[in-house]
């Protein structure tokens, strides 16, 4: 169990393993060169080291068998059916992979997958040739403006100038941004992230490309990384209808926000100007937008101890006078580094600074007896409107 522990974080390094250095790109850094310098070049070399590697993975757990057991290359025979099958795979894997690789490094690594997918592209240039291409992308590549993130431990995205490139352990997925054109096909939640505390979204974005003998890929990608790809790309990224996410942490805080202030217990307007605001059909707007109804009152609803906190939640005595999405954008004036504290977080009223909670928030609603009236009210001016038009008529 250890050894195939061990092999497996070695095909997908994790963090610690990254971080001591036991991965194909550090072992292997010698002889690979310098990704900045000649990106296309670099990763040839790398695909080639990875799959060697990998290859030998088999065998070096057969060897590891033979010397802790101290027994001969002949004993491994000694076994089960399927442990003489594990035993021909391991041996044929290297094996094969040797004849694989040096079919690619046939003139200058011309057969190489990534070089033919270069070729493709190569067709407007003039003379033809997958070189000029790989020439163009180092290019790009030694731009510091360059937007690259890590969608997992072995996949990576880079979006340079004109191109978008997919980095997989054994092939690179290329496509031109002008001849191209990108879909938010679908997104998933999850709960837990292992970036750090909190959930995440994902989204699941498709790169269609037009050039001949190429094929289309898709993108894994954060939500939050949605924007820095979208500022990158000169094509818009076309998002399906029925698709909604989260472009920034703060539009996650601002849902959860709403969605834990929607449990609360709601506020019954009883002063007389909100009656009379309501009966005139007349709302009073939010101070903050002046486009939407100012619908939230702070109302201390939560248990403070002073004895537990140094800065316990105090009385509000100011009217409604913001809407539910600005008070969520100025409650998320919190400490960027922890989001996950937000929304246990307290904050102060925009107006006399009484400090509050989420569950301080009450959304409000006219009180019954207003809401009689206003519609009285309504009825009446449908009868008079209704009078006018009659005598307007007979006249």
């Amino acid at each position: 169990m250890f050894r195939f522990t061990m092999a497996t974080c070695f095909v997908y390094p994790p963090n610690e393993f990254v971080s001591a250095g036991f991965t194909v790109q550090c072992l292997f850094s010698s002889w690979l060169g310098s990704e900045t310098e000649n990106f296309i070049q670099y990763h040839i070399r790398r695909t080639v080291a990875t799959i060697l590697s990998h290859s030998f993975l088999g065998l070096g757990y057969l060897l590891g068998v033979c010397c802790i057991n101290h027994n001969d290359l002949l004993s491994v025979w000694r076994g089960s059916p399927a442990w003489n099958m594990f035993v021909v795979v391991s041996l044929l894997l290297p094996v094969c992979a040797g004849i694989l690789v040096t079919c690619w490094a046939k003139d200058r690594w011309k057969c190489h997958p990534i070089a033919r997918t270069l070729s493709a592209f190569s067709s407007q240039s003039n003379p033809p040739s997958w070189v000029l291409v790989a020439a163009e992308i180092n290019i790009e590549f030694r731009r510091i403006d360059k937007f690259c993130v890590e969608t997992n431990s072995v996949v990576r995205l880079i979006a340079t100038d004109n191109w978008l490139l997919k980095v997989m352990p054994y092939n690179i997925e290329f496509a031109r941004q002008d001849d191209s054109t990108l879909i938010l096909s679908s997104c998933d939640n999850h709960s837990m992230s292992p970036s750090g505390p909190g959930g995440a979204q994902f989204l699941n974005i498709e790169v269609k490309s037009f050039v001949p003998n190429t094929k289309s890929f898709n993108i894994r990608l954060n939500a939050l990384d949605f924007k820095d790809l979208q500022d990158k790309v000169n094509r818009p990224i076309n998002v399906l209808q029925n698709i909604t996410f989260h472009r920034t942490l703060t539009d996650r805080f601002l849902d959860a926000f709403k969605e834990q202030v929607g449990q609360n217990v709601l506020h019954e307007t009883s002063q007389s100007h909100d009656i009379a605001c309501v009966c005139l059909k007349v709302p009073e707007l939010c101070i903050g937008c002046m486009a939407a109804t100012s619908n939230v009152k702070l109302v201390k609803l939560c248990v403070s101890d002073n004895s537990v906190g140094d800065d316990p939640c105090t009385r509000c005595n100011c009217r409604p006078m913001w809407c539910i999405d600005c008070m969520a954008k100025f409650a998320s004036r919190q400490d960027q580094a922890h989001p996950e504290t937000w929304l246990g977080s307290k904050c102060t009223c925009p107006m006399c600074r009484s400090r509050f909670c989420v569950l301080d928030f009450r959304l409000t609603r006219p009180p019954l007896k207003s809401a009689m009236v206003l519609e009285r009210g309504r009825l009446s001016l449908m009868r008079n409107k209704e009078l006018l038009e009659l005598k307007s008529l007979e006249n």
